[in-house]
């Protein structure tokens, strides 16, 4: 069963995964590879030196564009290095070595730093586009296997991924060299961002959309406005409060301001449904202010979303009123709102919706 097979009329090799090869097998491969990138990884981080040092500065003050360039996995990795670059801090673009040639040469500006990834430092492409960046007067930072090779020799600031096994069998595909270049690209443009001093709201800027935007997103985008939200007088009672008509969304939450317009208590959903439990009927004829919250916790206007979440979970709420810079009630965060819009990953089980919980 192990010998050769034919196909088509030609002999075929079967394949180690067409044999007869266990699960157990399976999953002691997969972590071989693993482990053979990871420990790739760490040796780079160990062998790091003044050169590392020597790139991020250089990327740090560049002013024009951090320009990225690769073939093949190198520049499928050339491509996600730059688009890190650019959501840091660090304005990147990347360019096709082969395309280069043909004309994209001319994106490259006297203030744009090169940073070219090419594990053997050979590749045919980017040995023939570096005399023309060398003409613009365009400083290069190689990311290569080889320091001595073409590539490395042509640029001002080497940082060395070491001579590397690949992590398949045959030794062939990219796979520990193109781990450990991401690596090193994601340190440089780290490094780069901390000291720029990238903050949340530089990266939400760059971050608007998708799951991270909305994670990144404040308060203010997501909660209830003051006119969308149930409030009520200290001195009207539950009943009155809630025999008339609700707002067109509806909140878990009713807001209790004082005769000045600021936030007095609050009265919730759950605290209805217990008056109710404990048959206290005589409490919904009773001004709301005797069963409300008082000093309820609450969040200022412009608060990262996340922050926000983050309390809701700390205190076990369902809902936060936030307050603007005047010291006024802007609206109300409820959890209802974060269902669906805050991704299911960041979003803590115990927040679900199924499960409210009393504000204090």
């Amino acid at each position: 069963m192990d010998g050769p097979m034919h196909e088509h009329g030609q002999t075929r090799v079967r394949s180690w995964v067409e044999q007869d090869v266990g699960d157990q097998a399976v999953l002691e491969r997969g972590r071989a590879v693993l482990e053979a990138e990871g420990r790739a990884v760490l040796a780079a981080a160990e062998s790091l030196s003044s050169s590392f040092c020597e790139a991020v500065r250089l990327i740090h003050t560049c002013s024009g564009c951090v320009v990225v360039t690769g073939i093949g996995k190198a520049g499928l990795v050339a491509r996600k290095i730059t688009a890190t670059l650019a959501s840091t801090g660090s304005p990147a673009h990347f360019l096709h070595p082969a395309e280069a040639l043909h004309g994209d040469l001319g994106v490259l500006r006297g203030d744009d730093l090169m940073l070219a990834l090419s594990h053997s430092g050979e590749s045919e492409e980017i040995t023939r586009l570096l005399p023309h960046v060398a003409a613009r007067d365009v400083p290069i930072v190689a990311i290569t296997g080889n320091p001595e090779s073409t590539l490395g020799r042509a640029a001002r600031v080497v940082v060395s991924s070491g001579r590397l096994q690949e992590a398949c069998r045959l030794g062939l595909a990219p796979s520990t060299s193109t781990a450990v270049m991401l690596g090193l690209g994601d340190a440089l443009a780290l490094v780069a961002c901390e000291l720029r001093a990238f903050t949340h709201d530089d990266f939400a800027r760059r971050h608007p959309g998708g799951s991270l935007g909305r994670t990144l997103a404040t308060v203010d985008e997501v909660m209830q406005p003051l006119a969308a939200c149930r409030t009520a007088r200290p001195h009207e009672t539950v009943r009155e409060v809630f025999g008339r008509t609700l707002p067109a969304r509806r909140t878990g939450a009713v807001m209790i301001l004082d005769d000045a317009g600021s936030l007095a208590g609050i009265f919730t959903d759950s605290d209805l449904a217990r008056l109710f439990e404990r048959r206290n009927d005589a409490a919904l004829d009773a001004p709301i202010e005797m069963v409300m919250t008082h000093r309820p916790r609450t969040v200022p206007a412009g608060l990262r979303l996340a922050d926000a979440v983050a309390l809701l979970e700390q205190h076990r709420l369902s809902e936060l009123p936030v307050i603007d810079a005047a010291g006024r009630l802007a609206g109300l965060l409820d959890i209802v709102d974060l269902v669906g819009l805050v991704p299911p990953e960041l979003l803590p089980e115990s927040l679900a919706p199924a499960a409210p919980r009393r504000a204090a």
